[in-house]
């Protein structure tokens, strides 16, 4: 068993939960900043003479693409500097950028290029929640509890999404558009620094925590490979990015997020603008749907990411468990092919909109329930002291995907401007099918599981 240094510390605790906690608040602010954007498309892209900025759909794919571009190089970037100095300072650095350019959107103009410059250094401060997420998460839960801690914390993005559909669209309706869309940036930035106070009050490493008992202690480190006990030594040690890239294990993570994050990013953009393209549902009316969504998606990321624990307790090996689980997961976003289907409201009248909100709700619990397993499988098989850097990089690739899904709806719309569900449905179409593609790489490329020792 390991022990920790000599500290005080109280005689039980579940101190890790509160960690959880703290890492669900940070999250949940990065998506309430990131999410502004989408309930902010319909007036930016309302023509001048009608009081909006006149941008066209295209001009609001290249901001997101343009900002998601940024968030991805920074990734892989933040993945490595905070396996250097640390998580603490690491995820504090990463709020503060972002809190901050989140503030400065406000003060863009109506140009396009101003927004994307401001919106790239933003994301460039965005890029370091989860590889810090997700290298607190392994140095503070056992594996068998690491799927369920990043379910939890990862459904902030979630909150986040839910709080952005109700406050940005109250913001308008309070302030009026012209100023009320500078208020929601600056009103959701300002929630992240907030978070700050509490990060430097209640964390530290399991080592130093003098809030953690020497029983959640042993518990956490009671289930390490023998190769983890090189991390004692080497938390920081600097990790060269072509060794890591180097083992199939990065590659599977890599192709598992490019492939599947970007459909989280279209439902996160493109969300609201379907269901008014779709439905002509007013910026107002578009509030409900939204929320329910990632309201849904919040069921997926606790429950799916407590899936392998069931399959673990009956004595299934972890790698297995979360394979199996990612399979059936897979498995639930196809529904998204009848989107269009029960969206067609010839048919169904106005029963259209909540069939397909009904679908795309599932899809995004299942994305979220993938995600949260997805993650989990760079701490299965990484030692601690290179998951920041592997996570980044893998985030680095979905950020890429979500680039180029960033882009091919604004095109698709102005398109086929008179049709857009049929773009909608084209786009349905790669997200119902990116997961099992996904799966079907990553057990190609790692059959079964092998623990790295010799970084």
């Amino acid at each position: 068993m390991t022990s920790s240094p000599s500290i005080s510390r109280p005689e039980h605790s579940n101190y890790r939960w509160v960690i959880c906690g703290l890492l669900l608040f940070a999250t949940t602010c990065n998506y309430l900043d990131r999410n502004v954007i989408s309930f902010l498309k319909e007036y930016f892209c309302t023509p001048e003479s009608k009081g909006g900025f006149g941008w066209s759909n295209t001009d609001f794919g290249n901001l997101t693409a343009c900002f998601t571009f940024f968030y991805a190089g920074m990734t892989v970037i933040a993945g490595w500097m905070i396996d250097k100095i640390g998580t603490k300072l690491g995820l504090a650095l990463s709020l503060s950028l972002w809190s901050g350019f989140g503030i400065l959107n406000a003060f863009a103009g109506r140009l396009v290029i101003m927004h994307m410059v401001i919106r790239s250094a933003f994301g460039f401060g965005e890029g370091g929640n989860f590889p810090a997420s997700i290298k607190t998460v392994a140095e503070w839960f056992p594996k068998r509890e690491r799927a369920f801690a990043t379910g939890i914390f990862n459904a902030g993005s979630n909150l986040g999404a839910m709080g952005a559909s109700l406050f940005v669209p109250w913001c308008l309706i309070h302030y009026g558009n012209a100023a009320g869309w500078k208020m929601a940036y600056i009103l959701t930035g300002a929630v992240g620094l907030i978070w700050l106070i509490f990060w430097f009050w209640l964390y530290d490493t399991p080592k130093a925590q003098k809030r953690l008992s020497q029983e959640e202690y042993d518990y956490i480190h009671s289930d390490r490979d023998p190769g983890a006990l090189l991390d004692n030594a080497g938390d920081t040690a600097k990790i060269p990015w072509f060794k890591l890239l180097g083992y199939r294990q990065t590659w599977a993570f890599v192709w598992g997020k490019f492939l599947t994050d970007g459909v989280w990013w279209f439902y996160l953009f493109w969300l609201p603008d379907y269901f008014i393209k779709q439905f002509g549902m007013t910026s107002s009316e578009v509030r409900l749907p939204t929320f329910t969504v990632f309201g849904v998606a919040i069921i997926g990321s606790i429950y799916g990411g407590s899936i392998p624990m069931g399959f673990i307790k009956r004595g299934m090996p972890v790698y297995r468990a979360r394979m199996l689980s990612m399979l059936l997961i897979a498995l639930f976003p196809l529904c998204v092919l009848s989107t269009q289907y029960f969206g067609d409201v010839s048919h169904f009248g106005k029963n259209a909109a909540v069939l397909a909100c009904a679908t795309i709700c599932i899809a995004a619990a299942a994305h979220q329930a993938w995600s949260a397993n997805l993650f989990t499988t760079v701490s299965d098989m990484f030692p601690k002291k290179a998951v920041a850097t592997v996570t980044g990089i893998g985030a680095m690739a979905g950020g890429l995907g979500g680039v180029l899904i960033g882009k091919v709806p604004g095109a698709l719309l102005d398109s086929v401007a008179r049709t857009p569900q049929s773009a909608y449905a084209i786009m349905f179409l790669f997200c119902a099918s990116s997961y099992l593609i996904a799966w079907g790489i990553i057990k190609i490329l790692v059959p079964r599981h092998t623990v790295i020792t010799d970084l």
